[in-house]
């Protein structure tokens, strides 16, 4: 209804747990890297809890598109189940076959047991997570224990995600379920964002949506903090319907009062602010789910196939090349650098508008490979990369898979009141970064960075003549060749040399062992990320972020 008016693509403020409209705050991150570590790991319970409307479906959802897209995953959204209720969910999940009316936990189990060794053959991990998990109960919670004992010699067969409200921590807590609380690999909390978190998410759902400007004024994100308590699910619907407000209006922004009207329309009277002042928090919460009916729930999540990279929030997506990445210029096309409050630091584009901001930082970009790019002849930088034999590599991740994968990179940079700017990624060293923003270098802190950064980078890299997009172990492939000749360096072993090299087991598990050794998911899949490492492992010249690196090996 007011989409078309602010000029949005999208509805910010949906409460679905959308992955892309996920803001990484500092313990939303730590929560991922919990859930891919406990993913990676060999089995066990990873368990995720958070007062309601704090994220956790979204951030598994977000791991759900950082693992391999083989993965074989099982999602349970009505965890009130009995014993054997719960073995044919898990089967009905997995695909699993079993005779009509089975009451035999003993026919479920081996059925279960059978199909995950089958699945572990294929080299898929088997996953299972389970929602709203505070409501299991004591012998269901038991019998997932159990599950955990299928195993090879060397691994278990099964991974288990709980995610579910505070009172599942107490839960497993109770002596009864100890032997099920020693099985806990990974364990986080989730809690409200912090005020400065909030108006970050804000602003980030706005920009994702397609709006650059601000839409709320600073005195409705203070009032909005005082009635959200900073619970994301609360601050969505509180937004949605103050943008709602301000669109019946005629207002181009909302103001702390039609925030404050919103609020009695949610809630009803005595309002939200009532409860919060008594501090009764929950009770406003419950009160927005009772008259909007919110019970949303996910039956089956993306399986796209997501970061190689182990670290949180992790990269991204294994693309080739780059989509179209130039956003469109802000609308008033106002200097970015009189845009509001920045770090105090030499993160200031001057005065260039976003478009400039981004030509200028590909131009910074393609002289860290000595090459320079001329925006009148090629519109385009990704073009030009490939007149010069290279690849864009778009994607979103964190300082720690840039790190990883090692080469300079453009960044996408929201100030504080939504606008964007480009600059060039050019080195790290400890905590501070050097950066290109216009026709300037500077040091500037890590941190400052990633106040402004919501992960958005494109880089170049050198792809071997013989790749042709990613490959998966067992293929017939013009790349093993290469793959063994680089590994071999790299790891210090000889060559098998040959050129009618089928990429076999021996050679995947290479590739595993080097994956695993440079922070990646060790499925053996050969894409971008891969083959980008593997450039900056072995000696070449091309430009790294850590300079040291590279003085060491010439």
């Amino acid at each position: 209804m007011y989409k078309e008016y602010f000029g949005l693509e999208e509805m910010p403020f949906s409460i679905a747990p959308d992955p892309r409209y996920l803001y990484m705050s500092e313990q939303h991150r730590e929560a991922l890297a919990h859930l891919l570590y406990g993913f990676n790991s060999d089995g066990g319970f990873v368990l995720l809890t958070g007062e309601i409307g704090t994220g956790k479906t979204t951030v598994c959802r977000c791991l759900l598109e950082r693992i391999p897209e083989n993965s074989a995953i099982a999602f349970i959204i009505n965890p009130k189940l009995t014993v054997e209720e719960l073995l044919a969910t898990i089967c009905d999940e997995f695909g699993v076959h079993y005779p009509e009316g089975n009451k035999s936990i003993k026919i479920f189990i081996d059925l279960i047991n059978s199909y995950l060794f089958e699945a572990h053959a294929k080299g898929q991990k088997a996953i299972l997570i389970i929602d709203e998990a505070q409501n299991l109960s004591a012998d269901v919670l038991e019998q997932l224990r159990l599950l955990t004992n299928l195993e090879t010699n060397q691994v278990k067969l099964l991974q288990i995600i709980l995610l579910g409200q505070p009172e599942l921590r107490d839960k497993v807590s109770r002596p009864e379920l100890s032997q099920l609380s020693q099985r806990i690999i990974a364990r986080f909390h989730l809690g409200p964002l912090s005020r400065k978190d909030m108006a970050s998410y804000v602003r980030h759902r706005l920009t994702v949506a397609g709006v650059k400007e601000q839409l709320f004024s600073d005195s409705a994100v203070n009032r909005l903090y005082g009635l959200s308590g900073g619970v994301p699910r609360l601050i969505n619907v509180l937004c949605d319907r103050a943008l709602l407000g301000a669109f019946a209006h005629g207002k181009n922004r909302v103001t702390s009062s039609v925030l404050k009207r919103a609020s009695r329309e949610v809630s009803g009277k005595p309002g939200m602010a009532f409860y919060l002042k008594k501090g009764y928090l929950w009770t406003a919460v419950f009160a927005i789910v009772a008259v909007l009916g919110v019970v949303f729930a996910a039956a089956y999540y993306s399986r796209k196939q997501s970061a190689e990279i182990v670290s949180p929030p992790a990269a991204g997506l294994r693309q080739e090349t780059a989509p179209n990445i130039s956003p469109s210029v802000t609308r008033d096309e106002k200097d970015v650098s009189a845009s509001g409050p920045v770090p105090e630091n030499a993160l200031r584009p001057g005065r260039l508008t976003s478009e400039q901001s981004k030509i200028t930082a590909f131009q910074s970009l393609f002289r860290e490979w000595d090459l320079k790019y001329d925006p009148q002849k090629f519109t385009s930088a990704c073009d030009y990369a490939q007149t010069q034999g290279l690849r864009c590599y778009y994607q979103r991740g964190n300082l720690r898979s840039l790190i990883i994968l090692n080469h300079p990179a453009v960044l996408r940079l929201i100030d504080g009141k939504g606008l964007e700017f480009y600059v060039t990624l050019t080195d790290i060293k400890g905590d501070n970064a050097g950066v290109v923003i216009g026709d300037t270098s500077a040091s500037v802190p890590l941190k400052d960075i990633e106040a402004l950064w919501l992960g958005d980078y494109i880089l170049v890299w050198r792809s071997p003549s013989e790749y042709q997009g990613e490959i998966k172990p067992g293929a017939k492939s013009a790349l093993a060749p290469w793959l063994d000749r680089q590994l071999s360096l790299i790891q210090n072993v000889p060559y098998r040399g040959g050129d009618n090299m089928s990429y076999d087991e021996e050679l995947a598990e290479r590739v595993r062992e080097f994956q695993a050794s440079s922070g990646f998911i060790p499925d053996g899949i050969v894409g971008p990320q891969t083959i980008i490492r593997l450039n900056a492992s072995d000696g070449s010249n091309a430009p790294r972020l850590a300079k040291e690196e590279t003085k060491r090996k010439e």
